[in-house]
């Protein structure tokens, strides 16, 4: 049995916060309670609504402000003595890492995160900053290595009845199924993910896990109707809460649904949306994929061949570059798909629209 889902980010005088509080709330409330932790020399406040400030920029895109929010946040934890303030911290600054694509440095900073968090006696960072290590591998294609850890967390998750938790197990684990070729497990998780998180009132996670069944009901079942009305559902969620990274994976699933129904035209504004938007946050995984989603588009559309053998052979290197694991074959994919061959191609591999 689930509670309601709650947003263990959000401490110290913030801890009223929903966890479906807009992101521009956040970030409201959690500089105007940075400020006052300030001037009375609370320095273990100032780190606990330092974590909720960095978190709102960065869900927000804004990469150096959550850059800088993090590491303020981390200073004042441990002028304060705080282990567990200081373990939050660090989680933060791994996940930024993470969507930044500098997978060495998340990997590095979560595990301290892991560690503090243990020896600070907060079970739940400690939790969320193995997930963060488990998402990392993920991200990255090394299913072997996080299968595990995604289902003991998983298993972890459900044993205390973190609805939150729960779900964005269910959520990684459906995503590996998925990118494997197993649709139909990867069908039935993403159902009880986007259950659970209605149940709890997990916005966020309700959005994602929507999200993960328009690919599948796209990809699966042909339904490219269904698909982009439950992205349509997801979106209204992104924007109400200013789920600016999620909002952008978003209009990138939309664009991967309207190009397997030979949409190329919408396809082709839609990856272009998503590009800009990646840009404008700094995340190059999703860069890269958008314009790897362009390419394909732009190609369908009459582009030159030597100009799309071009762009797919500098994504080859970016996404190498940036550690996704499967790049070359995603690529090698692609031009299977498009007829265009290059020396760097592999056979065989995932799609671009079988990355979150």
């Amino acid at each position: 049995m689930y509670g309601k889902a709650f947003a263990p980010e959000y401490q110290g005088a913030l801890t009223t916060l929903s966890v479906n509080a807009s992101l521009t709330e956040v970030l409201t409330a959690g500089t105007e309670q940075l400020a006052a932790a300030e001037r009375a020399g609370q320095h273990a406040e100032v780190a606990r609504s330092g974590l909720a400030v960095a978190e709102a920029h960065r869900r927000l895109g804004q990469v150096r402000e959550a850059d800088r929010a993090w590491k303020a946040s981390y200073r004042a934890a441990r002028e304060a003595g705080d282990v567990a303030a200081m373990a939050w911290a660090l989680w933060s600054g791994g996940t930024l890492a993470r969507q930044r694509g500098a997978f060495p440095l998340a990997r590095r900073l979560l595990a301290l995160a892991a560690d503090l968090g243990e020896r600070g006696g907060d079970v739940v960072v400690r939790g969320y900053s193995l997930a963060g290590l488990a998402e990392t591998g993920r991200i990255q294609g090394d299913y072997e290595a996080v299968g595990r850890l995604h289902e003991q967390l998983l298993a972890e998750a459900r044993r205390r009845g973190e609805a939150r938790h729960t779900v964005w197990a269910l959520e990684g684990i459906a995503q590996m199924h998925r990118n494997s070729g197993d649709l139909d497990t990867a069908l039935t998780l993403f159902q009880e993910a986007a259950e659970i998180s209605a149940r709890a009132d997990d916005r966020r996670g309700h959005a994602w896990a929507l999200r993960g069944l328009a690919d599948l009901v796209s990809v699966r079942d042909g339904d490219t109707e269904r698909a982009l009305a439950l992205l349509s559902e997801a979106e209204s969620t992104c924007r109400a809460m200013d789920l600016t990274s999620a909002l952008a994976y978003n209009h990138k699933m939309r664009g991967n649904v309207l190009y397997r129904a030979a949409r190329y035209t919408e396809a082709r504004d839609l990856y272009r949306q998503a590009l800009a938007e990646f840009g404008a946050m700094s995340e190059p995984r999703g860069k890269a994929l958008a314009r790897l989603g362009l390419a394909k588009s732009l190609a369908r559309l009459g582009r030159d061949r030597s100009e799309t053998a071009a762009e797919l052979a500098a994504l080859a290197t970016e996404l190498e570059r940036i550690g996704l694991r499967h790049a070359r074959a995603m690529v090698a994919r692609a031009e299977q798909e498009l007829g265009i061959g290059t020396e760097s191609a592999r056979p065989g591999g995932a799609t671009v629209e079988a990355v979150r």
